[in-house]
């Protein structure tokens, strides 16, 4: 039996909500088997929010959901952090309605599970294995998720710009893997966008240190953590908007210029159509590994 996981100790954080601003105190708290991933908004008196795809309240720029009159945003790197490292139940707490950006990455995050440590509790994991296709296109863009016996995610970027016209990874997702090779890679945003953004009240907490900003022709304030990070940050994206499924996935994700509205949206639609994936609890392809050290980055 695979068993599911939480935390050894509850851990506090506090960083800068990328959208609102505002300042963020985040403590991950350990919870029992069945209870899932919750945000809980302390400043409401504990009201909690499941990280569920039917939750899905906002997509501007980042995942938001909302449920019994509280919301929270910004949650996808979080959510990529816990399930890539296998935690199935926690308790986030925090005291605004955005998760901190933090440096931009998972990075940070992976770092506060390492830190908190993960145990074992004594009931089943239960994955979501695909049995067939199931996709997804609007305009140009298109998502898909086939049968594999493995999480694999290959994502390919296109953008007018000289530093993105093209970029396309395949890596299959695990603790390992993604405490390596994805969770370093930070948030990416245009200059020509920024004002326009801000305008709108968003991303009024960015700024060069916790984003890539690309100017007309180069990266403006700082090197690149790999090559690719771009497609790489996509990636982390897709982990931590279909970790609202409610499982760890057993399937091959292929994605061509997505976003968070064409993630959750995949989530949704493979959840109703329930005949192209079912419930496994030890799939001999899914390694019982809990993750290795990362490095956070400045």
């Amino acid at each position: 039996m695979t068993s599911q996981r939480t935390l050894r100790r509850s851990i506090t954080c506090a960083g800068i909500g990328l959208h609102s601003g505002h300042r963020v105190t985040l403590t991950l708290r350990p919870a029992p088997a069945d209870y899932g991933i919750r945000f809980r908004r302390a400043d409401l008196g504990g009201l909690e929010i499941p990280a569920r795809v039917e939750h899905v309240a906002s997509l501007n720029y980042a995942t938001g959901l909302s449920f019994a009159g509280a919301s929270v945003e910004t949650v996808e790197h979080l959510l990529a952090a816990l399930v890539s490292q296998g935690v199935d139940n926690v308790a986030i707490e925090l005291n605004t309605p955005e998760v901190p950006i933090m440096d931009g990455s998972a990075a940070p995050f992976v770092y506060l599970l390492q830190e908190a440590g993960i145990k074992k509790l004594g009931a089943p994991r239960r994955f979501l294995k695909v049995l067939r296709p199931v996709s997804l296109a609007r305009g140009d863009k298109h998502i898909a998720i086939y049968p594999a016996d493995e999480f694999r995610i290959s994502y390919t970027i296109s953008f007018d710009h000289p530093l993105l016209r093209h970029q396309s990874r395949s890596i299959v997702i695990t603790p390992d893997t993604f405490a390596e090779e994805l969770a370093p890679a930070r948030t990416f945003g245009f200059l020509k966008d920024l004002e326009m953004l801000r305008q709108q009240g968003l991303t009024l907490g960015g700024s060069l240190d916790n984003a890539v900003v690309l100017g007309e022709t180069g990266v403006l304030n700082n090197t690149l953590r790999f090559e690719d990070e771009f497609v790489r940050h996509k990636i982390l994206d897709t982990i931590g908007d279909l970790a609202l499924i409610g499982a760890p996935i057993i399937g091959h994700v292929v994605a061509h210029r997505g976003g968070h509205a064409l993630h959750t949206a995949l989530g949704t639609a493979l959840l109703e159509q329930r005949d192209a994936w079912t419930y496994v609890e030890a799939p001999q392809a899914v390694t019982d590994v809990v993750g290795v050290p990362v490095t956070v980055h400045g």
